[in-house]
């Protein structure tokens, strides 16, 4: 058996294999006293605690080993192009403090980023912890992120974030690891997880003030080589060659079925919409106009989606973002292309679907992102090796 260091033995005993010393020994093919001497060290950082509530078969009853989600926390950011959610989680995710704006990406990092801080430090507090409580940080950007180093790249939407290093900004103020994706990459991660955790392909749709989309491929987020996969709203459509997008090409998908777009389409036709929730609020109202466009939208949407479903084969699209809060117009238009135009072998099993969890979906992403850095078998056999010297 080769799931042998600290970290394993941690990951068995969260997901319910290592509930005793004994079932660890059996699911490990360790000794005892090899199978104390990985607990030793987690649950002298208190990781993991260890107490005699277990079932008694007529002896004495079992000591039971349980994570302590409470023995750190976690600082959850999802950036959009216009808001900004912050949460204080425990390390099982769930949410301890939380607190959501309204903010312009364009603003710049250092106003942003500045912003994120000083929200963290009022939801520690809050949440009765400080600063040395924090084991991990996860922030998720609406734009191109070089994943290994958390830097932005050439993002089409956030002027001035270019190179920026997410993780320096954070340094001065925790000694915590920090990780930075995509707003999509990490919301295809929760959706998954939480929702659908036994889909192995899944497709996450944003679509919000521009489109964007993350893959996940064989249980795990697809990245690309270099950070850049689903960039699914700068795809090209047929027939909008005079409309141009605000990354300087013309005829992208995002430039005539995004929120943005369709916001503007409603102003010029009197109606109060300034930007992609009121696009959602108007479709939801059943404003003729707004669920006319939604739909068209979403059948440009799932033109464009129907060549990634040709090409990925992924058993659940799920449709998430602010327009996807106009519900069954734009789903309808959606199915209606993709089904049309994907092969029937691609689309036999494929569910298209609205996002589950809500404005919360990218933050619990986040947490998501900084537990997989904190938690995985070789940060943990890190962080026990290190204190050891």
């Amino acid at each position: 058996m080769t799931e042998q260091g600290n970290g394993a033995v941690l990951r068995m005993i969260r997901d319910g294999r290592g509930v005793t010393r004994a079932d660890l020994a059996a699911v490990t093919g360790l000794g005892r006293s090899a199978v104390a001497s990985r607990l030793g060290p987690l649950l002298a950082s208190g990781l993991v605690v260890e107490s005699d509530d277990g079932v008694s078969t007529g002896g004495r009853p079992a000591m039971v080993l349980r994570f302590n989600r409470a023995a750190g926390v976690l600082l959850a950011a999802d950036l959009g192009a216009t808001h900004c959610r912050v949460e204080v989680t425990d390390l099982a995710g769930e949410p301890l403090a939380a607190a959501a704006d309204d903010l312009d990406i364009e603003r710049g990092p250092d106003a942003v980023l500045g912003h994120v801080l000083d929200r963290t430090a009022r939801l520690l507090e809050r949440a009765g912890r400080d600063a040395r409580d924090v084991a991990g940080i996860g922030v998720g950007l609406p734009g191109p992120v070089e994943h290994a180093t958390g830097r932005a790249v050439s993002p089409p939407i956030m002027r001035g974030w270019d190179g920026f290093s997410v993780p320096a900004a954070f340094a001065g103020s925790y000694a915590a690891p920090v990780v930075v994706d995509n707003d999509v990459n990490i919301m295809a991660l929760a959706e998954q997880r939480r929702c659908w955790p036994g889909v192995r392909h899944l497709l996450y749709v944003k679509v919000g003030t521009g489109i964007g989309c993350g893959i996940v491929a064989d249980g795990e987020v697809y990245r690309g080589a270099q950070g850049a996969a689903g960039d699914l709203g700068h795809l090209r459509v047929n027939g909008y060659d005079s409309v141009v997008c605000r990354c300087g090409n013309t005829a992208c998908l995002e430039a005539v079925a995004g929120g943005a777009a369709l916001a503007a389409a409603l102003r010029e036709r009197g109606l109060e919409a300034t930007g992609s929730r009121d696009v959602g609020r108007l479709a939801r109202g059943a404003v003729p106009e707004a669920v006319q466009m939604v739909r068209d939208a979403g059948r440009l949407i799932g033109e464009v989606l129907a060549g990634a479903v040709n090409l990925l084969n992924p058993e659940v699209i799920v449709v998430g973002g602010d327009v996807a809060d106009a519900h069954e117009p734009l789903l309808a238009g959606i199915r209606e292309a993709v089904y049309r135009r994907s092969p029937p072998l691609a689309t036999q099993q494929l569910r298209i679907v609205r996002g589950e969890l809500g404005e919360r979906t990218g933050a619990i992403g986040a947490a998501l992102l900084a537990l997989d850095g904190v938690l995985s078998d070789e940060a943990v056999d890190r962080a026990i090796a290190a204190a050891a010297t």
